[in-house]
Order: C-alpha cells, then structure tokens, then sequence
C-alpha cells in the first residue's frame, strides 16, 4: 500500500479519472485540470489517497497445514470426522486444493510481495481507509480466467463497480466488470459522508470485497478480502495503517466453503485423487467432503496466531459468505464481547453479514471460538485464541454481590412429547392418520412414537440432592433446567451432581469463569481441560457476573441465556441437558429472585430436538422393540420421525398454557439451539412484543440465540405461538397462551380509534409469470439457455412446467361493487405479485372489504395489527365478501427505537403455507400520528418501497395439479410430483414474484429519501441478505447504524432508509450463493438531479399519490441540499454560473501573480549571475 501526499494526490485521482489524457502533466497542464475539477475539490484535499497494488494469484491452499485436528488434539488419521473431509483418497480430493486469491505487492512493479499475518488464511490484504479518503486499487490478473473486484461500504462509479450484470453501460464503463487473464484496470472509491460510520456505529466498520464476474463461484474459488472505513483519526500514519484506538484487530470468515463450486474442481480432481475417473462429481459424499467448514480457510483448529494480551482493547471484524447452509453463532469461550453496544458473547454471522465486536479480554488462557451451529462444530469449525498476561497488575476485585448457590442434578427421564394425546389447537388425536403429527406419534414396527428416554438438568434444595424445587410457575419449563438467575456483581456456585449414565458438564453463557469451571473439553494447554462430571460425580462450578459482564446501559435489566451440557455438545443437549440463566443489573431482582416490574415470565426453547442424535438412540429403538429389517429399507422416514420440532420439549401445542392477564408487563426470554436449519421465526398471534425498543410480532432465533422480548398484551383470547417457518409449524412447534380480563387488574388506558382508511381488495386467479423476458438472464451468464442456471426453473420441457403458473392475488378495487380495479401507478409497479400497500397511522381504524373471486375459500389476516375476532380470521368463500376491521393502537406502531413506520405483512390464513404460496400475499405499513399525508404516502419520504424476498414453492400451491395439466408437456398422469428435478424447479427464488431483474419500477432520483419494506416469509431456506450496490443505508436498532446489506429470515419486517445519491442502474440481490443464481435479482435505478430536472414538469400527476411531500409535487428540485422552486432554479443557475465565472477570474489572477513572481524570481536570478560574472571580469583583469 501507497499512501499518497497531497501534492501528488490531484495528479493521481486525475489520471485514474481521465486515462485517455495521455499529455506530461506538466504545471500548466495541472492548473487547468484542477480548475477543470473544481467540484472533486473537497475530494483532494479532505482525505488521503490510499494506493493498494493487487494482484490475482493461482496457488496450493492447506485447510489443515499442521496435519492434526488441533481441538481434540488427533492425528487426522484417527479423526473419523475430520479424515472425511481432509484424507486424500482414490476418490476424495483431501486437505489440499487449488484456490485464487488477491495478493498485496509493494508497487505496480508487482515483484516484491507484502507479507501478511498468518492468520487471515487465504483471505486478501485488509484494506483500511478512513471517510474523506479515496482508495485506488492497482488490480493485475495473474490467473487463468477473468476476475474483478467488488466492493462493500465504500462509494464508487460505473468504472468501478467490479460487477459483471446487464446495467445499461457499455465501453470503458465496462473495463472494470471482467479483467482477463494478464489484464489490469484501476478502481477508484471513496469514503464520502453518505457511508460513513455513524455516530452509534464503532469507529470502524467490517466490509468486504469479492470477485463479482460470477460472485458465488469466484468467492468458493477463494477470491474475498477484508475492509474496513473508519471515522477520522482513526489510523496512524504508519504503513500500514493501524488503528489508535484499539491494541489488536482480527478479521474472521465464518463459511463453509463449497470446494464444488470453484472454477478449479475438475483439476483439483485430477491433481489430487488418486484414481480422478472413479469420482462421481454428483456423488452427495463426495460433494459433502469438499464443503469445508472454515475459518479463514483453516478447519478443526488450525487456524495460526490469534493471540492479544489480557485488558487490552481487540476489534474483532467478523463476517460470512456462502449459501443457505451460512447460518453462524460464533461463540467466544472465556470472555465477552460488545456487539453495537449490546453485551454478547456470540455472534452471529450470515452470507455478507458483517460485525464489528470489541473485547477487553480478562482471563489469561488458551480460548475457544467455535460456531455453535451442530453441524458446523461437528465439522470442523474451531480455532483457538490465545490471551496473555503481559502486565503485572491484577484485575480488580469488583464482587460485591450475593453468592447464589444452586443444586443441579442430571436425571435420566421417560419424555412424552406429546402428554395431552391430541393436538392443543385443533383437537385431533395425535396419532390420526393424516393429521401430520401421526408422522411423529404414531407407534408401530419402524416408529418410536412420542416417548423417549432423555436427561434433564433438575433442581434440588441442598447438597443432599433429596428434596427437588417445585414450583407452579415453571411447569412450562418442559424439559429444560432451572432458571438460574444472577446479577452484576454475584457469585454463582452450581453443585452438580451426575445421576445418569453419560460424562455429563454444565457449560455457561454470559458469565465470567476461569479454566477450572469451564464445561467445555478441548486441547487448551492446561493441566485440566473441561470440568466433567462422571456418572454419579458431584462437581463445582464456580461462575462470577463482573461489571464487564453484565447488561451495558443500551441492554435491557436483565439478559437471557443458557447454560448446557459440553462434554459432547451435539448428544448432550439432543439429550435434552439444556437450561436459562438470567443476568441483571444490580437490584433488578427483588427477594424472591423475580425480576422488578414484570408481571409473568415464560422461558422457551425453540429447537429440532434429534434423537438420532441422543445418547439413548439406541436405548430408545430397543424400547420400542422395532423391525430391524424394516427400519433399514425405511432409514430416511425413521430417522425423520425423531426429529421433534418442539418447544421446550412439547409438539402440537401440548405445552402447558401460558397465562396471563390483559395489561401484563410479560417477559418473554425465548431461547435457540440446534443446526442450520434451526432457524425459527418466533411469531406471537394476537399480539405484538418489543426487542430492544423495536416492535416486532416475531423474534427470529438461531442455534445459541438468546432474546427478551417484552409484551403487554392488550387482546384478551387464545392465541397460537408458532415458528413463521412453514415446515416447522406443520411438524408441530406451536404453542398455546391465553389473554384473560382479570378482575381487579389494572390494564392499560382504553386507546380511541378513529375510522380513518377503506381499503377494497379482491382475491383473483391469474396466469402469473415469474420471468416473462429471459434477456437480462441470458446475457448476465452470456450463455444459452440450457447452460443457464435458470434452466431449471425457467424451462416447460422434459416435464417441468416452466416459468408461468396459475396464481391467486390480492389486487385493489375503487369501491364495494369491485367492478372496476385501480390501476397501479408508476411508484405501485414494483409490488409485482404483491397485493396493494396498506398504510395506516396509529389510532386508526383499517376496514379491509373483501371479496373472494377465487374457486376456494380465502381470507385476510395481518401481522401486527389488533383484529376485530379472536384467533384466525373467518374465510370467505368463493363469491362471498367479508369485511375486516383492523384497530391500530399504540402497540401496532412504531416502538421508541423505531424508525417513523413499522413494516407488517398481511395474507390468507385460511391454511396459511399454501394460501401464501398461492400468492395470496401483501405489504403493511404502520406510521407514528402526522406522519402520512391524506392520499396514504408519507410526509418524511420522497419514495416508498415494499420487497418481499420468498422462494415461492409451488409444489405447495392449491394449483399445483392445474399447472401441471396446463403447463406441463408431458401427460399429466406421466408427471412424478416427487421427483427431485420436478420439485426444485418448482421453488421459485424471487423478488415479489419475479426472477432474473424482471421486477420493474425500483426508480428514485438522486438526493431523493427512500424507504424500503423489506419482508420475508417461507420456510428454514428462505434465509435472505439482501445487499444494495453502490448505496449505503441506514437502519434502526436502538440507535441508527450503516449498512449495504440487510438480513431477513422467515417472519421478519425491517425497514431500511436511504438518500439515493448514485446516479445509475445498480444490481439489488440476495447474496446467498443458491438464491443468486436461482435468480434472486433485480435492478433499481437512481436518475441523476440533471433528469430530474427535465422531467420534473411531467412528475407530479404520478407522484401525487405517493409519499412525495408536497413541495417536491408542486414543482420543484432538490440542489444543493435544499428543495429550490423550479421558478428559481433560472435565476439560482444564473448565479451559480457568475459565481463560477468570478472564481475562474480570481484563479487566473492567482494564476498570472504566480508567473509574474515566478518571472521576477527569474529577473533577479539573471541580474544576480550577470552582476556576478562581471565581478569575475573584474578580478581577472585586476
């Protein structure tokens, strides 16, 4: 890296600006030129030009240089797990591959190669520059296809983007998109205000870069690099730079790197297997053995060096890539983290999600950071940290607290997921043939049914273990531990004792403990790994809450988190040994342990309990006394029917009911464990809860997430607490709470309604059609259509059904004879399947008049909103018209850390998966009082927009048998709707329906504010983080931060906000790998102040029925910051132009004062060498 003084940096930036200018840059030549860049002005002098030379290298990577498996400490050979991933075989690639990465070199000579630490792994050098600066990156092709550079965070033209997509440039606009093989292109960004960090943000910000000619296959082919932008006077001038403010910073990749994917597994095929024609490159074991689970590019623990000293500052800058599979909890063993301002010791990690953490590590010691995700552990995602004691004094001694003992016993248990017999919401015998639980309960020959041996952590008075805890308000605990409660400043004193039949431990989140009360066993280095209880074995764990430990001031009293058993996490809490642990602020909790100023609270783990998986699998199917001979010619649907979606142990609704009082303070501290499909969209019914501060009618939960949600219900009845993921709900995990009018209780003040919006929506069958124009597909590939990606979903032939469907949709009428439709407008036509956007205030009354005009029953139920009947919605049926009314009280809208509207999501509930899939779906806006005009838009935004990214399965449709009768080319009998081809491409990865940038009407101008609806529904894989090119965006999370990249999961609505400010047509994309070349994609388009201006006479008719204020509708631009008047903009242009003119004159004047001093300087000088030669004339002839 270059760093570059002001004197060069105009010179520089004005050959990377202009490269046909091919004159010397002589002094002449660069007045005019800065003259010329008048406007770049605050650009050369504001910040430094940071110069990086890159280079794309071929080269050998090792996942697992040191030969070992570093965590269990294990020769390879003696790791089953890790030898099936690492051991090179006839058919098996092994530890070694060949990867593409950028490398850094000192100058454009590209000779001498700047050595990096040997901890970033095969990532690129990490790139860091502060807002105000500009980065140019010298980028030189070494390898043997085309590759680019793509960056997150920063701001960057069309020259350089480093993205490969159809955006309507052309020529040099085009150079940076693919650099060929021995090329080179010089991208230029800058860091202006606009993507800076914000004042709640860190000091610097993690993004990264990438390859973008083919994203997904570049990035599994290695080419991916940290980058960081800080705010100013953040880094020293030494090269390179260093961050002041913190003593260590680490860049981490959390991804399962798909070996399959890269550009390069045919010849790693045939440079490392042994017998490369034996491979089947189809072969689910083989591709299996390539996803490698790593971090940096290093498995099971040999990831090299990460070693800081004891009560130092560390910046972590962690971040993810990859697919569907991408889901990360990143735990920190040993110490703790703070994660935008909230106290953790996890993170989490999706693909492009990136977090900056810092610590202060306390404890010396050889730490653990794994992802808790089961199969990710399994697999090899592990390093070790290591914390030095590099100075001599001690931590301060900050216990004050109580020293709360509990009594802990592991107890083997006979556990019936299903005590009540019959379903708790609709009724039905478990084990009825068809009724969907019957796959789980049912007992016969090849199935268990619903009771299991487990183990489960009980609660007893004293060290005698004779006398257990009982108490009324913990039924609903189910099969997790006891709550154990603490706060800041407390010791914790757990005595366990080991009644069962396995090594058992107790290992802690969100407490302070040192090596010897550690539950977790790995090669740390010390004498003692891992505290372990034996069978019958009583043990202590001694755990302490420090100030560095407990709730920060932005946290709510108290934190929610668990404590399990480690001496094999993945069996162990299979077993059932899991349990929550409460920290609080100090005095939070009163003399009974309860927490102050809550009236109920309810712990719930949300996870896929496996069996298969238990340590009392085997003990189980002897139970039963099953057919062997049986069970193995149905292997799949066994091991299936062992997985128990449950909450807190219980399916179907059989947990204890969860009651409550209308006007409750509720506490809801909801819990998460499991593997990546453990995703779960926790979704209260009837009511809506607050996360930090934030209104939600979901929580989302992934494995090792800990959330408090706060609820004060409002809406007496029974209401369904159920996963948003779809295939979650239907294998049981719902749950029941119920609201009662309790007498004597004080509930909230009754809140007054006004009737304020009439909303006519007809639900309509239609032949929709996810990519009518396959142009922008084809050419981003550049490839036919059987070679595309999108052949799958796209193609009607060989038995699939295509691209078109018969679809139901919600659409808006004038009025209640539902003769005429609106028609949508301009700013309406991006919500392609969608039905219209709902917008309301708090206070109002929302009347949605509905009519059926499809052949099945259909109704209208909305998130978030408090709704005029009890429990789901009445279906109208077909020809019927119902009406909805929906109140809007204070707990529908925007909480106190909200932006100024909430984002819900209406659809028909009457079965809500294949209602939804049929494309019965809407978006919901909800506004503080005064915020939206009387047409409906907002006063605060120039444009609204509603996305909603969901795999559409249409295999899952009403209309599935009609498709296939219509737009199958086969004889419908012939077609098999089991067939995996036929199954996948009937999943439709889109954006409001559409695929493949088909979604049109994303257009906004520049300086414009845009809000952006963003919502997902679906199922475990409808996993989206949906990135933004060349625009950054603010997002509320308690305070408001930055960010290119928003992440959403089934059942989550998050709004983003953004000032348009780069003209262009810019890629908007999921980036899970599967979903971006399932054509997850779209375009938006920001037109620059100059089209504005040439169009703004014929705007307003449109934009008057959208959130346009007023005074944009009446005529007028946006310059310079300020809505000018389009009678002024003549007179305002006139001015700008004098001033431009006098400023001209004033450089010429400065110009000719310096040549005439330089002249003089001139003058003298000859005057002063023709007096001295005559002086020596003079003295010659003397």
């Amino acid at each position: 890296m270059q760093i570059v003084d002001k004197g060069d940096q105009a010179q520089k930036l004005f050959i990377c600006l202009f490269p046909r200018v091919t004159w010397a840059m002589e002094s002449g030549h660069l007045l005019w030129a800065l003259l010329f860049m008048q406007p770049l002005w605050p650009q050369l002098t504001d910040g430094t030009t940071r110069v990086y030379y890159l280079g794309i290298q071929d080269v050998r990577w090792n996942y697992a240089p040191k030969g070992r498996n570093i965590i269990t400490n294990q020769p390879l050979e003696s790791d089953i797990v890790a030898a099936s991933f690492l051991k090179s075989d006839k058919n098996r690639i092994g530890n070694s591959y060949k990867k593409t990465i950028y490398k850094e070199y000192k100058d454009g000579s590209y000779m001498d190669e700047m050595v990096q630490p040997a901890w970033l792994g095969f990532l690129g050098p990490v790139l860091r520059a502060e807002v105000g600066d500009v980065i140019l990156i010298h980028l030189k092709n070494f390898a043997t296809r085309p590759y680019t550079i793509h960056p997150h965070g920063v701001f960057y033209e069309k020259d350089s983007e480093g993205s490969l997509y159809p955006d309507g440039s052309s020529g040099w606009l085009k150079a940076d998109d693919s650099v060929p093989p021995g090329g080179s292109h010089i991208y230029n960004w800058t860091i202006p205000e606009g993507h800076a960090p914000t004042d709640a943000d860190p000091a610097c910000l993690t993004w990264v870069y990438h390859s973008h000619v083919d994203a997904p296959r570049d990035i599994a082919t290695g080419l991916i690099g940290p980058l960081i932008t800080c705010k100013r006077g953040t880094l020293d001038g030494s090269f390179p730079p260093r961050r002041q403010d913190v003593d260590n910073d680490f860049f981490l990749l959390f991804s399962v790197i798909d070996e399959n994917l890269s550009w390069h597994i045919n010849e790693n095929i045939a440079t490392y297997c042994s017998d490369p024609a034996s491979v089947d490159k189809e072969d689910e074991d083989f591709q299996k053995s390539n996803r490698m689970h790593a971090i940096n590019g290093f498995v099971f623990g040999n990831l090299p060096d990460l070693s800081m000293c004891a009560q130092k500052r560390v910046a972590w800058h962690l971040f993810g890539m990859g697919n569907e599979v991408d889901v990360h909890t990143v735990f920190f063993h040993g110490q703790m983290l703070t994660i935008r301002g909230h106290r953790t010791d996890v993170a989490h990690i999706f693909p492009a999600t990136f977090v900056s953490a810092e610590m202060v590590p306390q404890e010396p010691g050889t730490w653990l950071i794994s992802c808790q995700v089961n199969s990710h552990l399994q697999d090899g995602m592990q390093a070790l940290y290591k914390v030095k004691s590099c100075s001599m004094a001690p931590p301060m001694n900050l216990l004050t607290g109580k020293v709360r003992q509990y009594f802990i016993e592991a107890h083997e248990i006979q556990w019936d997921y299903g005590p009540m017999g019959h379903d708790g919401s609709t009724g039905k015998n478990l084990r009825e043939p068809g009724s969907g639980s019957d796959k789980f309960f049912q007992k016969s020959s090849i199935r268990i049914g619903g009771t299991y041996w487990k183990v489960r952590y009980e609660a007893f008075q004293d060290e005698t273990f004779q006398e257990k805890v009982q108490l009324e308000e913990d039924k609903h605990l189910g099969i997790l531990g006891p709550v154990i409660r603490a706060e800041v400043g407390d010791t914790i004193l757990v005595i366990f004792y080991n009644r069962a039949s396995q090594p058992f431990s107790i290992q802690p989140h969100g407490v302070f403990y040192e090596k010897d009360s550690e539950g977790t066993v790995y090669n740390d280095d010390s004498s003692h790994s891992g505290l372990v209880a034996r069978p019958f074995e009583k043990v202590t764990y001694r755990w302490t809450v420090p100030p560095h430990a407990g709730p920060t001031v932005q946290d709510p009293a108290c934190l929610t988190w668990t404590y399990f058993s480690a001496a094999d996490p993945i069996r162990d809490t299979n077993s059932g040994l899991v349990g929550p642990l409460l920290v609080c602020k100090a005095g939070t909790l009163g003399t009974d342990g309860k927490q102050k100023g809550v009236d109920k609270e309810f712990f719930l783990l949300f996870t896929v309990l496996d069996e298969n998986k238990s340590w009392y699998s085997n003990a189980n199917q002897a139970a039963a006394m099953l057919d062997s001979r049986l069970l193995s010619e149905d292997a799949k649907g066994f091991q299936d029917s062992n997985r128990m979606h449950a909450i807190n142990g219980f399916l179907f609704s059989n947990l204890p009911k969860l009651d409550m009082c209308k006007g409750d303070t509720v506490a809801w501290h909801l819990l998460g464990l499991g593997t990546e499909t453990d995703v779960h969209g926790v979704t209260f019914q009837g009511n809506t809860v607050q996360l930090q501060g934030m209104r939600k009618s979901a929580a989302t939960l992934f494995p090792h997430t800990f959330v408090m949600a706060i609820m004060q219900p409002d809406n007496p009845g029974t209401f369904e607490i159920y996963c948003q993921a779809g295939s979650h709900r239907e294998a049981g995990m719902r749950a029941i709470y119920n609201v009662s009018l309790c007498p004597g209780h004080q509930a909230n003040p009754h809140q007054r309604y006004q009737a304020a919006r009439i909303y006519y929506i007809m639900a309509e069958e239609m032949e929709w059609d996810y990519c009518p124009d396959r142009s922008w597909e084809l050419e981003w590939h550049n490839q036919s259509e059987k070679d595309s990606y999108g052949h799958i979903f796209l193609s009607n032939k060989d038995g699939l059904l295509g691209s078109r469907y018969k679809k139901a949709v919600f659409r808006e009428y004038t009025d209640g004879t539902f003769r005429v439709q609106r028609p949508r407008t301009g700013s309406e036509e991006h919500l392609g399947i969608l039905g219209p956007l709902i917008r309301g205030e708090v206070g109002d009354i929302l009347t949605v008049v509905f009519k059926n005009n499809a052949s099945r029953p259909y109704s209208v139920h909305a998130h978030g909103v408090l709704e005029s009947s009890t429990g789901w919605p009445l279906a109208a049926e077909p020809g019927e018209v119902l009406t909805y009314q929906w109140n809007i009280p204070e707990r529908s809208g925007p909480g106190l850390n909200d932006s100024a509207c909430v984002s819900w999501i209406y659809y028909s509930a009457v079965d809500p998966i294949k209602d939804m899939y049929s494309g019965l779906v809407g978006p919901l806006a909800i506004c503080r009082k005064g915020i939206l005009e009387p047409y409906g838009g907002r006063r605060d935004m120039n444009r609204e927009f509603a996305l909603l990214f969901l795999i559409f399965d249409e295999n899952k449709s009403w209309y599935l048998e009609e498709n296939v009768e219509t737009y199958g080319s086969q004889d419908p009998g012939r077609v098999n709707l089991q067939d995996e081809t036929f199954l996948e491409s009937n999943k439709m990865h889109a954006i409001n329906g559409k695929l493949y940038a088909n979604l049109m009407g994303l257009t906004m101008y520049q300086g414009e504010r845009v809000a952006w609806y963003m919502m997902a529904m679906g199922q475990d894989i409808d996993l989206h983080t949906v990135h933004f090119h060349a625009e950054s965006f603010l997002y509320r999370s308690g305070e408001s931060y930055r960010a290119d990249v928003v992440d959403l999961f089934p059942g989550t609505f998050e709004v983003v906000e953004m000032v348009a400010s780069n003209p262009g047509t810019w890629l908007l994309h999921c980036h899970v790998t599967d979903h971006v070349h399932a054509g997850m994609e779209t375009v938006f388009t920001v037109l620059s102040q100059r089209e504005h201006l040439s169009t703004t006479t014929t705007i307003p008719e449109e934009i008057g029925k959208v959130a346009i204020p007023r005074n944009i509708g009446e005529g007028s631009v946006k310059m310079l910051g300020m809505q000018i008047p389009i009678k002024d903009i003549e007179m305002l242009t006139s001015v700008l132009i004098a001033m431009g003119v006098i400023l001209l004159l004033i450089a010429l004047v400065l110009g000719g004062v310096v040549w005439y001093q330089h002249r003089q300087r001139k003058l003298r000088r000859n005057r002063r060498s023709i007096l001295d030669d005559s002086f020596k004339l003079l003295s010659l002839k003397q």
